[in-house]
């Protein structure tokens, strides 16, 4: 028997099998035990990036608590949270620590979580070290991008990566604070209206490299969470009419995880055309108001298909995220009369009140 099972673990790994894409039937009897998961993606108002939530210096666990204890009024029951590579090239067991701090508080607050582990959103070249002061009223003028630009366009460099996804995905894989794995965030975003001139020529095709080799490592990992990416590029396309890095996501994650800033209308088509995967469908961005896509217009429809849902911002703070995408061109000069995103001011007090009463009464 023991040289069966020698024989089985050399086998898988001189031909690389790993754990598949769970089933239809396992994943949907992981799903309706979970309720319906409604929540946001999570920063403290005190951090302006990853790195700045995270690093020892400003890890903020009193802002922490006192947000999540906002999300637990509210009937929030989860929050994606993002991570970064150069976290853990910097100190990966203090990171781990402060991680399961987080978990800790959201956990007394009754709020599991999403790790999401990479992200090509935003600025190209993170640092380590003091994060720089916000730009005044413009949107998330500090967020980083994790690997970013140098990681990116060099094989080697990604490589490395496996031991900070490794690491982090073994270190939680059990864990049933951590609801799911979100493994990369809108890869091949090119980020156009903001760092553009500063990306790599054919990003999507290095994005797609590392997306491949990180859902294998997280494969291998096997984590008794599902593991999930983003359809994000090609939302108001058919399926057979996405981009190869939507496809990739499509046909490999265990939930179908989106993004959708649209109306009403243009939410229940993407809905419907995801819900033929037969799979749960999770929505991990939406809500930008000037946009229509607003609690009122579009929680009604998460609930009618019973898709999760994650609005982007929570509490207005250093992401400075209450302001549109359009700050980084159209300069303004205090606070928007419509907040972009976001629920609370730093003070607790709610933007709308009558948009906090709705979900409240949406969650009860």
């Amino acid at each position: 028997m023991k040289r069966l099972v020698i024989w089985v673990v050399l086998l898988s790994t001189t031909m690389g099998l790993y754990a598949q894409r769970w089933s239809e039937e396992k994943v949907n009897k992981w799903y309706k035990k979970q309720g319906w998961l409604v929540g946001a993606n999570f920063a403290p108002s005190s951090a302006i990036n990853q790195l700045e939530m995270w690093q020892a210096d400003t890890f903020d666990p009193e802002a922490i608590d006192r947000e999540l204890a906002w999300a637990e009024d509210l009937g929030f029951n989860t929050m994606r949270v993002f991570l970064h590579n150069l976290l853990w090239e910097q100190d990966k067991e203090g990171f781990i620590d402060r991680v399961e701090q987080y978990l800790k508080i959201a956990d007394k607050h009754g709020i599991k979580t999403m790790l999401v582990l990479l992200d090509d959103v935003w600025h190209p070249y993170p640092k380590l070290g003091k994060q720089p002061d916000p730009k005044p009223h413009v949107h998330n003028s500090g967020w980083v991008q994790s690997p970013g630009h140098d990681v990116l366009i060099d094989e080697k460099k990604c490589d490395a990566l496996e031991g900070y996804i490794k690491g982090v995905v073994k270190h939680f894989k059990k864990d049933k604070r951590v609801i799911i794995w979100d493994i990369y965030n809108e890869p091949g975003n090119t980020n156009g209206s903001s760092y553009g001139k500063m990306e790599p020529k054919n990003k999507g095709k290095y994005s797609l490299a590392l997306l491949k080799k990180v859902y294998k490592w997280v494969r291998e990992v096997n984590p008794s969470q599902p593991i999930c990416v983003d359809v994000w590029t090609s939302i108001h396309k058919e399926l057979d009419q996405m981009s190869a890095i939507d496809q990739f996501a499509y046909n490999n994650s265990d939930v179908i995880n989106f993004h959708c800033y649209s109306g009403p209308e243009a939410t229940e088509k993407m809905v419907k055309r995801l819900a033929q995967s037969n799979r749960p469908l999770i929505c991990t961005e939406y809500m930008a108001r000037k946009t229509g896509s607003t609690f009122q217009n579009i929680l009604p429809i998460f609930k009618k298909y019973n898709v999760a849902a994650y609005n982007w911002g929570f509490v207005s703070g250093k992401s400075q995220t209450i302001y549109p995408w359009d700050s980084w061109h159209k300069q303004y000069q205090g606070e928007p009369e419509l907040w972009f995103h976001d629920i609370f001011r730093k003070n607790g007090q709610a933007y709308i009140q009558e948009e906090v009463d709705y979900i409240k009464q949406m969650l009860k």
